[in-house]
């Protein structure tokens, strides 16, 4: 909901603008859009659905802001070894709004680990169920720095240990 949009873009506001962005599980691709029009330098949208992939272009080619945007028409996990095959600078926030309770947001996060797209400086911000347990967390180089619940989801915002 843009509510919702609105809270997430106000908690991460200084750190949108100049960013490399990567939205994962892209949608109608709201998500990478505010953040280009609000002076992200980079967006990777990532969407394996073919027709809202064919929404985030036409919705890029609206806004003009496809300058700044690439658009990966594959899953999340491919999409990542993608960037890193392409040699991806590292992005400063990654944002992954997975379908609810299939444990993919655990699988990514496991993956980025390892993963030049991400150094300590990235933030990740996960959309999940109310419900979603992020306990394994605290077992991995990450950990929850922040989470803001609303009535029937939560953000939860993840960044790699302070050593």
């Amino acid at each position: 909901s843009s509510d919702l949009k609105e809270t997430l873009f106000n908690m991460l506001q200084a750190d949108v603008n100049g960013c490399r962005f990567l939205d994962l599980f892209a949608g109608s691709g709201a998500i990478g859009i505010e953040a280009l029009s609000r002076g992200a330098r980079e967006c990777v949208f990532v969407e394996n659905d073919k027709k809202a992939a064919d929404c985030i272009r036409d919705n890029l080619a609206f806004t003009h802001l496809e300058d700044g945007a690439e658009l990966l028409g594959c899953d999340a996990l491919t999409a990542v070894g993608r960037l890193e095959a392409a040699g991806a600078e590292v992005f400063d926030l990654i944002f992954m709004d997975p379908p609810y309770r299939k444990g993919l947001e655990k699988e990514l996060i496991l993956r980025l680990i390892h993963s030049r797209l991400v150094d300590d400086m990235t933030t990740i911000v996960v959309e999940a169920a109310l419900d979603t347990d992020f306990s394994w967390l605290e077992e991995t180089i990450f950990t929850i720095t922040r989470e803001k619940n609303y009535k029937t989801n939560k953000h939860v915002f993840i960044a790699m240990k302070e050593l």
